[in-house]
């Protein structure tokens, strides 16, 4: 290729390729001579490209210092052949803050920098390195690898015989079928344990010294079961986001069905009873500890939980009653008439239904009674004729306790029914108790145990 080109002034030029266009550029400092009629010829080119000229002197000044075509930051492909590697690893050069050595941007195609986890078990969601190893999480696998050192074994599979020093070690993977599916934010991880779930098999898992465990099986598999299965429609998918509530030492886990549907679940995980304890009303987008406290994250705000300033049951600037669904269910083969209930804790719980067997207000074939709201001890005070009153629980010897009234409509051949008649029949009771809105306000409420006396009956 061969070029023409008449100058003003002493200098030296650089002939490039660029883009296609119907004419080339002039790059000079000193503008475009005018005895190039604007635009300086090229002639020999290659059909379909332009050419740009530039100065290689630096500000086109005499004698003064020259480049060339050094190294350039980019690369144009042509004809680009990406590969997305869902299931590799790849790591840059070192980095020493100490003695400025800094190849993070280096990545040598010439040397072995990158790992491969086996591509069956879906696409890398998360990283988390622990001492010296790496914990790979794929979608349905749970690995590590060894950092800074690879272990070789005999070649029966015995004991290590030697380590060698390599960046990213043999992949190994954990017992047990799990992975973290599409969800790495619910991993939270607490010491040596780590958290997660995987929605693909229904299950909430912890990985830990002893490997994985399957906690959702601490009855609570058929809940997340049905749970995971509402968000997990197809590409519309909710979301799954967990964290560690470092002031209560529990795993906080909430689920969020797909756009357009409100449902959500928040829910904790206690490793001292080995079970979910808590339903939470609040619905967080993160949640995180630091330090000493709990914190969690809604529509770009930040709310830290357990604080004296905001008060019990409120979350996001609203307060919300506590509340405890209880079976009784003595003598399972038996009929009962449960007459009274008592419980043992702090002022300020009431009863907000008590209900035998299937009862339904729809459906009168069912077997089952009905019983009136019960009041807490100060909703309950009344006065008639300056006498104190009370409707709801009573207090005597720190124990709150208060009878029970009927409130079922009228079966085939019942007498007497409804409140002319005390207590209900049932096989079993389920009870649903909750934090009243006047008592103590903001303060705690405890509960220790609830119980009803009874009377075997018939019908």
């Amino acid at each position: 290729m061969g070029a023409v080109i008449e100058v003003e002034y002493f200098n030296t030029f650089l002939l490039k390729k660029t883009n296609k266009s119907n004419k080339p550029v002039w790059n000079g400092s000193k503008g475009i001579p005018s005895s190039l009629g604007g635009y300086p010829v090229v002639s020999g080119g290659e059909p379909g490209f332009s050419y740009a000229l530039e100065e290689s002197r630096i500000r086109g000044g005499y004698n003064n210092t020259a480049t060339s075509n050094g190294v350039k930051a980019y690369l144009v492909e042509d004809e680009p052949k990406a590969s997305n590697r869902i299931n590799s690893l790849i790591y840059s050069g070192i980095y020493n803050s100490r003695t400025g050595v800094n190849n993070s941007n280096v990545f040598s195609v010439g040397e072995e920098i990158t790992k491969s986890a086996d591509p069956v078990n879906g696409s890398i969601q998360k990283l988390y390195a622990e001492d010296t190893n790496l914990i790979i999480f794929q979608e349905a696998k749970v690995s590590r690898a060894l950092i800074d050192k690879d272990a070789i074994y005999t070649a029966e599979g015995g004991g290590s015989i030697t380590n060698t020093n390599t960046t990213i070690g043999t992949i190994q993977p954990y017992g047990g079928n799990f992975g973290i599916s599409r969800d790495p934010g619910s991993f939270a991880v607490y010491g040596y344990r780590k958290y997660f779930t995987d929605r693909d098999r229904n299950s909430v898992l912890r990985l830990s010294m002893d490997g994985l465990t399957e906690i959702s099986n601490y009855y609570m598999y058929d809940y997340f079961r049905d749970n995971f299965r509402n968000i997990n429609i197809g590409s519309n998918s909710g979301i799954v986001t967990g964290g560690w509530d470092v002031y209560n030492k529990q795993y906080v886990l909430s689920t969020k069905q797909p756009a357009g549907n409100n449902g959500y679940s928040t829910l904790s995980f206690d490793e001292g009873v080995k079970g979910w304890t808590s339903f939470f009303t609040y619905k967080p987008d993160k949640l995180f500890s630091l330090r000493n406290s709990y914190y969690t994250v809604k529509d770009g705000g930040l709310w830290q939980h357990y604080s004296p300033s905001a008060g019990r049951n409120s979350f996001y600037g609203t307060t919300s009653p506590s509340t405890v669904t209880l079976i009784f269910n003595p003598k399972v083969s038996s009929i009962k008439s449960f007459n009274t209930i008592n419980y043992e804790g702090s002022n300020g719980w009431k009863v907000n239904s008590f209900v035998t067997d299937e009862y339904t207000a729809s459906d009168l074939s069912e077997v089952g009674d009905n019983a009136l709201p019960i009041y807490s001890y100060d909703e309950g005070v009344y006065y008639e004729g300056g006498v104190k009153y009370r409707i709801g629980f009573n207090r005597k010897e720190n124990k709150y306790f208060a009878s029970i009234v009927n409130n079922s409509p009228a079966f085939q051949e019942e007498v007497l029914w409804g409140r002319s008649v005390s207590g209900v029949k049932g096989f079993y009771a389920t009870v649903k108790m909750s934090t009243d809105e006047t008592t103590n306000i903001g303060g705690p409420k405890e509960l220790f145990a609830v119980s009803s006396s009874y009377s075997e009956s018939s019908y």
